[in-house]
């Protein structure tokens, strides 16, 4: 799985620069909070594919169709994952399946 350069922001951590997307309208079940909100992160300069990380938060979507409360995620919170991320063996250069950063602890989904 690819990113699309589209509506990806560009994040250096480490000195590596990777690309961050959080999806603009949510799921169906991020749009109603039973899930939480995720992003997604690769290598930005590797020239074939690599390894993506996919980032499940602890906050709803802030686009959710009830109206629940969250914060946005800022570029520190991308920078944290990724840090974490590469501490649990994420490789982003590497081939293979998608890496999976669950960091969803804390979420209760809405009744």
């Amino acid at each position: 799985m690819a990113l699309g350069r589209k509506g990806a922001r560009r994040i250096v951590v480490d000195g590596t620069a990777y690309r961050w997307r959080l999806r603009r309208r949510p799921t169906y079940f991020q749009g109603l909070a039973w899930t939480p909100c995720t992003f997604a992160v690769e290598h930005a300069d590797s020239s074939g594919p690599g390894r993506t990380l996919v980032v499940t938060t602890d906050q709803p979507h802030l686009s959710n169709w009830i109206g629940r409360e969250g914060q946005p995620i800022l570029p520190s919170d991308v920078a944290r994952a990724i840090e974490h991320a590469l501490r649990e063996g994420w490789t982003p250069t590497s081939r293979g399946a998608t890496f999976h950063l669950d960091l969803s602890a804390g979420f209760v989904p809405s009744p």
